[in-house]
C-alpha cells in the first residue's frame, strides 16, 4: 500500500514538473518569438530605405539643369536625335581625327611623375625616316600587334600610326585659360584618336588619385552651398562633370577578361563612380550644356574655318557636318541658349576674379603633364584643352566679339572642343541608356536582404520550435 502511494506521489510530482516545464517552455518560446519578431521588424524597417538613393523616385532627372537654360528631358531628346549622331560622324573625319599633343613632358609639380612609370603605358619611338616629312618630326608608333618595345599589354599605350593626310597650318594664338604646348613643335606629335579610344588602361592607385586630389583640393575646392560665388561654382561643376564623363567612358569600355582580351561595359564601376551620385550626373549635364553653348556661340568662326587635310571629299563632309551642328533647327528651337554666360563676372571684382579662376584652370591644365599614363595623358590634355577653349570662347574680354577683337582659335583648340563635346554627348547617352537597367537591378537588390532574412527566420523558427516541442513531449 505504501509502495502504491509512493508511486502515485512520484507520478504526481512528475506530472507537476512536466506541467511546470511546459509552462516554462511556453514562456521561453514566447520570449524567443517576441525577440525574433522584434528583430525581424527592426531589420525590415532599416532595410526599407536602403535601396539606391538615386533611384528612389524612379531615377528620372527632371526640370531645368541647374544654372542652365534647358531641362534634362530636352537634353536627352535633342542629344539622342540630333547631337550624338552628328558628333559621331564629325570625329571620324580626318580633320577631327588627329590631335597634336606633347606626350613626353616634365611634371611641374612632382618631378618623379614626368614620364609614365607603368610598363603598359610605354611607347616605343621609331626612326625618323619612317614617317612623312610633312608632319615635322612626329614619332611613329608601333603597330597594334608589335609589343616588343613595350614589354607588355597595349591597353594604355598610345598608337601613333598615321596616314598621309596633311594639315594646312592655322594661326598660333595664346589661350589665357590653358598651358599652351602648341609652340613646342619639336616635341609635338600627331595622334590618331580613333586608334587610341578613351577606355580603361589599368592606371589606378596613388598616382592617379593624386591628380584628382590636386585638381579638387588646390585648384577647384568644393565650397559649401551659399559660401561660393557663381563663377567658382561654375568651375567646380565643369571639372566634376568632366570627371564624371571620363569615369563613364572607362566603365563603358573596360577590360573584362585580360586573358581573352575581352572588352565591354562594367555597370558596377559606372554605378560606383557616377550613377549613385546624382550631383555628379547633374554636373555632367551642366558641362555638356556649357560646352555646347561655346560651340554655338563660335558658330561664325567655326563655319568659316578651313577643314583642309588634303582629302576634299572628307573635308567637305566635315564642313557640312559642322554646319548641320551649328544651324540645326531642332536644336535652335529646343535649346537656343544652353547656358547664359552674360550673368558672370559682374561687379568691380569681376576682372580680378576672372584672373584668379584663369590661374586655377591653368594649373589644372599643367597637371595633365603629371598623369602617369600616356593614353590617360592624351585624353586628359585633349579634354582640358577643349574645356579651356570653351572658357576662352564664352569669356572674352567683354563677352562679345567686336570688329577689332575677333575670336581666334588654334586648329588644335577646335579639334579638342568638338571631341570634348562628343565625349560628353556620349556620356549622357550612356547614362540615359544604363539608368533603367540600374533601376531594375537596384529594386531587385533592395528586396533580396528582406527575402533572405524571412527565409532564414522561418527555418530558424521551425528548428527552435520543433526542437522545443520534441523535448516537451518526452
Amino acid at each position: 500500500m505504501v509502495e502504491e502511494t509512493e508511486v502515485n506521489e512520484l507520478k504526481k510530482t512528475e506530472n507537476e514538473k512536466r506541467r511546470s516545464g511546459w509552462k516554462l517552455g511556453r514562456s521561453a518560446i514566447g520570449a524567443i518569438l517576441v525577440l525574433m519578431i522584434a528583430f525581424g521588424v527592426t531589420f525590415l524597417y532599416t532595410q526599407k530605405g536602403k535601396s539606391c538613393p538615386c533611384f528612389q523616385d524612379s531615377r528620372k532627372y527632371t526640370g531645368i539643369v541647374e544654372d542652365c537654360c534647358c531641362d534634362y528631358e530636352t537634353v536627352d531628346t535633342i542629344n539622342g536625335a540630333v547631337l550624338h549622331p552628328l558628333l559621331q560622324g564629325l570625329v571620324t573625319t580626318p580633320f577631327f581625327r588627329y590631335f597634336k599633343v606633347k606626350l613626353w613632358c616634365d611634371c611641374p609639380f612632382w618631378p618623379d611623375d614626368g614620364m609614365c612609370k607603368l610598363r603598359d603605358c610605354s611607347v616605343c619611338e621609331c626612326p625618323e625616316n619612317e614617317f612623312p616629312e610633312s608632319f615635322r618630326r612626329p614619332p611613329l608608333g608601333l603597330a597594334a600587334d608589335d609589343l616588343k618595345c613595350q614589354e607588355g599589354k597595349p591597353e594604355a599605350a598610345v598608337d601613333r600610326t598615321l596616314d598621309s593626310k596633311v594639315f594646312r597650318g592655322w594661326i598660333e594664338v595664346d589661350n589665357p585659360w590653358t598651358v599652351d604646348d602648341e609652340t613646342d613643335n619639336g616635341e609635338m606629335t600627331y595622334v590618331n584618336l580613333l586608334l587610341n579610344p578613351e577606355r580603361y588602361t589599368g592606371y589606378t592607385g596613388p598616382s592617379a588619385r593624386r591628380i584628382w586630389d590636386a585638381i579638387y583640393s588646390e585648384n577647384c575646392p568644393k565650397y559649401a552651398s551659399g559660401e561660393i560665388c557663381q563663377e567658382k561654382k561654375v568651375l567646380y561643376k565643369l571639372i566634376s562633370g568632366l570627371h564624371s564623363s571620363i569615369s563613364i567612358h572607362i566603365a563603358a569600355d573596360y577590360l573584362l577578361d585580360e586573358t581573352k582580351n575581352q572588352w565591354g561595359k562594367n555597370p558596377d564601376l559606372m554605378y560606383d563612380r557616377v550613377l549613385q551620385y546624382p550631383e555628379r550626373v547633374r554636373n555632367l549635364y551642366f558641362t555638356f550644356l556649357f560646352v555646347l553653348r561655346a560651340v554655338t556661340k563660335a558658330k561664325d568662326y567655326l563655319e568659316q574655318a578651313e577643314y583642309d587635310t588634303g582629302n576634299p571629299e572628307e573635308d567637305l563632309k566635315a564642313q557640312s557636318l559642322i554646319r548641320q551642328l551649328l544651324y540645326n533647327p531642332k536644336l535652335q528651337a529646343a535649346c537656343p541658349v544652353p547656358f547664359d554666360e552674360a550673368k558672370l563676372w559682374k561687379g568691380q571684382s569681376g576682372p580680378e576674379l576672372k584672373q584668379q579662376i584663369q590661374k586655377q584652370f591653368r594649373n589644372i591644365s599643367a597637371l595633365m603633364d603629371c598623369v602617369g599614363c600616356e593614353k590617360c595623358r592624351l585624353w586628359g590634355k585633349l579634354q582640358v584643352l577643349g574645356l579651356g577653349t570653351a572658357l576662352k570662347i564664352l569669356f572674352s574680354v567683354d563677352g562679345e566679339y567686336r570688329h577689332d577683337q575677333h575670336l581666334q582659335l588654334q586648329r588644335n583648340e577646335v579639334i579638342a572642343l568638338v571631341n570634348l563635346l562628343n565625349r560628353l554627348s556620349e556620356s549622357i547617352k550612356l547614362v540615359q541608356e544604363m539608368s533603367p537597367t540600374f533601376e531594375k537591378t537596384m529594386k531587385g537588390l533592395s528586396l533580396q536582404p528582406a527575402a533572405k532574412f524571412i527565409s532564414s527566420w522561418n527555418r530558424l523558427l521551425k528548428a527552435v520550435l520543433g526542437d522545443r516541442l520534441r523535448k516537451l513531449t518526452l
